[in-house]
């Protein structure tokens, strides 16, 4: 299988922030041709301070941009064409938001039938459905950051992990409506939404509920299905991730930190039998744990079988050997010329890694190129770069 499975496939995407741009450039890595859509001057996302700065390099490598004034008719126009022109398109403004500019589903469906057109937003159909989400609404209203913090202190996760799965939902939505199109050659539309991304995520816990007749705990005060799955310290102030999680590695766990005495008790032999004996077990642990440095701790689970994990941080990930040696970051081109690494899509085909194109295209870098390959001649492209509907 070639590592660029979507190549030929063309994508134009109106999108901003996480969610929109994380799908267009899931289907950039994967081969498509991915046009970004942003307004004059650019997507504002390119201007973010702090826990924002990293969005735009992340989620928008290896696409092509056009700058459009969507305010004005030309631009939308324009906007038209390439969508008529799309397989795919995707779009994360408010609700209503394309409808108004005629660019939404049943407006473009008419004169490309075969356009798959998917928009993202904060809940699906429903009650919710005109609200406002972002990231951390949805993380807040559906549960994670419940289940996520301490008890009464919910917290969200350390990344923007319901924007990226939702972009990634919205991405096998496509595929799926991509496989019916080969069928039928009609497109679909495909909605995903961040609220209904978080529900699936703690659905775990809703069945947990449904099958104890008990309400799940936050992770922090949670009764872990295993005895042993948790931090410990090391001796040089360190910690490193240990879980136990048969009963056979709790053999092989006893004998590999030399405590005999555990291995001992018949009864702990079995897991639910050291879940409720955890409290007399995990002392014993800890100060065995204790007693050794990081590097050897590692050193004695490393090829073990035993779940493990040094606590890593994400700029220790630019060294990490296993992600260099297999092309899990790839080289990415800052706009201020600054080379860097970014992580790749998670997926081997055939054991091939995908990447797209290391480039991150200053806005509106391609706009004219974009242009000429959908028949506008040079005249055509200059009068709209003049009177400002192009950038």
């Amino acid at each position: 299988m070639s590592a660029t499975p979507l190549a030929g496939l063309k994508v134009v995407e109106f999108t901003h922030m996480v969610m929109g741009p994380a799908a267009g450039q899931i289907f950039a890595d994967l081969g498509a041709d991915v046009i970004k859509v942003e307004p004059i001057g650019g997507d504002a996302t390119r201007r973010l301070l702090g826990s924002g700065a990293g969005y735009f390099p992340m989620y928008n490598r290896g696409k092509r941009s056009i700058c459009l004034d969507l305010k004005s008719e030309s631009g939308v126009a324009v906007a038209r064409d390439l969508a008529l022109q799309a397989d795919i398109l995707i779009e994360n403004f408010r609700p209503g938001a394309m409808d108004r500019l005629g660019l939404g589903h049943a407006a473009l469906q008419e004169a490309n039938p075969r356009l798959i057109y998917v928009t993202e937003k904060g809940f699906l159909a429903g009650p919710y459905e005109q609200r406002t989400a972002l990231d951390e609404v949805a993380q807040m209203m559906g549960g994670l950051a419940y289940m996520t913090g301490p008890p009464g202190k919910p917290l969200r996760a350390g990344a923007s992990v319901i924007d990226v799965a939702g972009g990634m939902f919205s991405v096998i939505g496509a595929l799926a409506a991509l496989a019916e199109r080969q069928r039928t050659g009609k497109g679909a539309k495909v909605a995903a939404a961040l609220f209904e991304t978080t529900v699936y995520f703690v659905g775990q816990h809703m069945a947990q509920k449904a099958v104890t007749g008990k309400a799940a705990a936050p992770m922090p005060a949670r009764i872990s299905a295993w005895a042993i799955y948790d931090v410990f310290e090391t001796a040089d102030s360190d910690s490193v991730f240990v879980g136990v999680v048969t009963d056979a590695l709790w053999e092989k766990f006893c004998a590999l930190f030399d405590l005999p005495e555990l291995w001992a008790n018949l009864e702990w032999r079995a897991n639910n039998a050291r879940v409720q004996a955890r409290d007399r077990i995990m002392p014993q642990v800890r100060a065995r744990l204790q007693q050794l440095t990081k590097a050897e701790l590692i050193a004695r689970l490393d090829g073990s079988g035993l779940p493990f994990a040094p606590i890593g941080r994400p700029e220790d990930l630019f060294d990490d050997p296993h992600l260099l040696a297999s092309g899990g970051l790839v080289p990415v081109t800052l706009p201020d010329g600054q080379q860097t690494l970014l992580p790749a899509i998670p997926i081997e085909l055939d054991g091939a890694r995908m990447q797209s194109p290391p480039r991150l295209a200053k806005a509106g870098e391609d706009s004219s190129a974009i242009l000429a390959a959908h028949g506008y001649f040079a005249q055509s492209i200059a009068t709209l770069m003049e009177s400002g509907a192009v950038a």
